[in-house]
């Protein structure tokens, strides 16, 4: 009789030979004593995002949160260290932050080995840093701030912060990022917003549920500084109860792969401002509803041939579900034109139901691969 381990094993082994980021750390027996190896394993534009690897390990022993006087032990206090460090945590926690956690440059959050969740309060804010990894945490029920004192980085005396608006994950002004197998839901605005001139970032492996503008990837019509932006978002779930924006993207360019979409509420991939959309192996299941089949919604244009310039929009090897169907748009090569560790091999979308078995936060255990 196969144990449920060596099924788990079995399961795993089907999955992640086609997931280029899982298959780089999980069978490892040993990672929870080789965590910083996980630095290593991005891919897109995001890979060289290496958060505190070579820094400190810190270890988050209370969910306390003070945020003009963090405590030792706290989360807050290991993100607002100056210098490179990666942050686990001692045990399973809830955090419920009293203002939005500001990550300072260099550092990584792993929840690997802990139930980590963050919810009931503000969420995680990333603005003007670099070099930021965050894994492994469920994010949930995100609340609007208050303004208020915070301190931000250790170097820094307490700063006046305005109100933020209540998403996941927030990330401004920022580059080199990294936001892998985290699970994300219902928060008052989005589960991931991108804006400022943010880029050099890869979002995947996320499971994303219950919510409904999941994730915005440029700040506004008027703000043409994220036409720079260069965002891979790959090997992710959607659903169940999720309704638009996955993404919704303006300006920049955004390479979207292997991922599961298992229906929508009102559309899955949309724009405005000539974004570029590089859609590929990915698997749209259409909800039933007659008049939700299309994937792709573009702003301020009532058709794709009436948006100016063509706005480059392509479906490549995409599998479509239940009447699914993407409405492509200009002409050109859409290839995201990868250079050394950005590079990855997109799957058949006939996997991706596999590749993305695994999404969102694991319960990994020390002492055994992550299964």
């Amino acid at each position: 009789m196969v144990s449920l381990l060596l099924q788990a094993s079995l399961s795993f082994s089907a999955s992640s030979s086609s997931n280029a980021i899982d298959n780089c750390w999980r069978r490892d027996a040993n990672w929870a004593q080789n965590r910083m190896k996980l630095a290593d394993c991005a891919v897109g534009f995001g890979s060289a995002a290496y958060g505190g690897k070579g820094g400190e390990i810190y270890t988050v022993t209370t969910p306390d949160d003070n945020p003009t006087n963090p405590m030792p032990g706290s989360l807050r206090y290991g993100v607002s260290r100056k210098n490179p460090v990666w942050i686990i945590f001692a045990k399973d926690m809830n955090i419920k932050l009293h203002m939005p956690l500001s990550v300072a440059s260099h550092k990584t959050i792993d929840g690997r080995g802990a139930n980590v969740e963050i919810s009931n309060g503000p969420c995680i804010r990333l603005d003007n840093v670099n070099n930021i990894i965050i894994h492994g945490l469920n994010i949930h029920d995100c609340k609007p701030s208050v303004a208020g004192n915070v301190q931000v980085t250790e170097s820094a005396s307490v700063l006046w912060m305005k109100k933020q608006d209540p998403d996941a994950i927030s990330i401004t002004g920022s580059k080199d990022i990294w936001i892998d197998h985290n699970t994300l839901s219902r928060c008052l605005d989005g589960l991931i917003d991108v804006a400022l001139a943010s880029t050099a970032i890869t979002i995947s492996n996320n499971r994303f549920t219950y919510h409904d503008k999941v994730m915005l990837l440029g700040h506004s019509d008027d703000y043409a500084g994220d036409k720079n932006m260069k965002i891979t978002v790959a090997y992710n779930h959607f659903g169940p109860g999720v309704m638009q924006r996955m993404p919704r993207c303006r300006y920049g360019y955004m390479h979207v792969a292997n991922k599961n979409y298992e229906g929508w509420g009102i559309y899955a991939i949309g724009g405005s401002m000539h974004p570029t959309i590089s859609s590929e192996g990915n698997r749209f299941v259409a909800p039933n509803d007659q008049n939700l089949k299309q994937v792709t919604r573009r702003e301020a244009c009532d058709a794709a041939s009436s948006c100016p310039g063509g706005w480059l929009w392509q479906s490549v090897g995409d599998m479509l579900v239940n009447g699914a169907y993407f409405v492509p748009s200009g002409n050109g090569n859409t290839s995201p034109m990868y250079a050394g560790t950005q590079r990855f091999t997109v799957s058949s979308a006939s996997l991706v139901p596999e590749i993305t078995r695994d999404a969102g936060a694991l319960a990994c255990i020390p002492s055994k691969p992550c299964v």
